[in-house]
């Protein structure tokens, strides 16, 4: 394959933070300017806001049934029903606000009464995740609520240091919300600040892009990109559904993302990466003649090592993937970037919970793999 089309970089310059934190402040006070009326309801010593007041990053749609939905009603029933099924989660969604309370809470209601997972805790299934910008620019974890009812009420963090500080709450990854609200100390200032406009990088994938086994949304791969890269992303993983259909496809191409991220190879078989890979390129690409594509392998089992026969799918489908690849840009397609998957969760084996799915620290090598190329991509652009 061509070089220059997997060539990474990972250049990150004191000016480059500077320049994500003026983007950000500037972000924030237009954003603050076009706020819409939001009339809070107090109770004793907390001022509550609903969330759906001002919205969410990280949904593609408006025309849903439930506003933490993840793919546009008239899906229901073009999509497959898994695909519609895990579209009700709000992996990847977030909200950003401004408060100068020393005390913050939520309380929300959740869609389904599973909190967990056996593989994955109640903080990253069904859990909400706050952080705070630092004055250097850097988000920092600040709370993670512990679910263990549908019906949440939990203080995130309080007795804080006075001052005003911009938040972003990361929302359930594996669960979904049918109601949210922040409550800030009583009294305090508080101020929401709206999605942002700019186009987002759109990752479409498994499990593992979903957000399998984060201990926490923030930790999601797409959570880590948003933050490190200073862009809105939307995750449009779907669990083991993630298959790469037209009907998918045809929801994708109605988008205006920056990226269009592909990683659906785990869950294909050697076949259906050759029967599916291409159509869906030339299907985004005939309706986006000029958003960046980025193709992903899929990761190597750590256990493959002593499991020939996994190894050898592994790179059955990474061999029929790269032929794909090199006859699409042969064919005169553009803008189409590569990924391989050789080094997506590390070389030590210690990334998984179960082989598959990543743990937080695979999650930050994904993220890692992903910021080298993400950043080409951005640059080129």
């Amino acid at each position: 394959m061509p070089s220059e089309q997997v060539l990474l970089r990972q250049e990150q310059t004191s000016a480059r933070a500077l320049l994500a934190c003026i983007l950000l402040a500037s972000s924030i006070a237009v954003a603050q300017s076009t706020l819409p009326a939001i009339a809070p309801a107090s109770q004793d010593t907390i001022t509550w806001y609903a969330v759906s007041s001002w919205g969410v990053e990280g949904r593609g749609w408006s025309d849903v049934k439930r506003f933490y939905d993840r793919l546009p009603g008239r899906a229901e029933g073009a999509v497959p029903e898994k695909v519609w099924g895990l579209s009700r989660h709000s992996a990847g969604m977030s909200c950003r606000f401004i408060t100068d309370a020393t005390e913050i809470q939520v309380r929300y209601s959740l869609l389904s009464p599973r909190l967990e997972m056996a593989h994955m805790p109640a903080t990253g299934v069904s859990g909400v995740d706050l952080y705070t910008l630092l004055e250097d620019g850097q988000w920092r974890w600040i709370g993670t609520t512990q679910p263990t009812q549908q019906r949440v009420l939990a203080t995130i963090i309080k007795g804080m240091r006075p001052g005003r500080r911009t938040y972003m709450l990361y929302l359930p990854l594996y669960n979904g919300i049918d109601s949210l609200e922040i409550g800030a100390t009583k009294g305090s200032a508080f101020d929401p600040v709206l999605p942002r406009s700019e186009r987002p990088i759109v990752f479409y994938g498994t499990s593992i892009m979903h957000g399998a086994c984060a201990s926490r949304p923030g930790m999601a791969i797409t959570a880590i990109l948003g933050r490190r890269l200073n862009v809105p992303t939307i995750n449009l993983g779907f669990s083991g559904a993630g298959k790469m259909e037209p009907e998918v496809g045809r929801l994708l191409a109605e988008l205006d993302p920056s990226v269009f991220v592909l990683d659906c190879l785990p869950n294909l078989t050697s076949d259906e990466t050759a029967e599916r890979v291409e159509p869906l390129v030339r299907q985004l690409r005939a309706a986006k003649p000029k958003t960046p594509i980025l193709l992903v392998e899929d990761r190597i089992f750590p256990n493959a090592v002593v499991l020939p026969d996994r190894l050898e799918g592994h790179r059955k489908r990474h061999a029929i993937l790269q032929e794909v690849f090199e006859r699409l840009i042969a064919s005169g397609v553009k803008d189409l970037f590569y990924l391989e998957g050789d080094g997506l969760l590390g070389d030590d084996g210690e990334a998984t919970v179960d082989g598959s799915h990543p743990t937080d620290l695979g999650m930050m090598r994904y993220a890692d793999a992903y910021e080298k190329v993400l950043r080409r991509i951005i640059d080129v652009r």
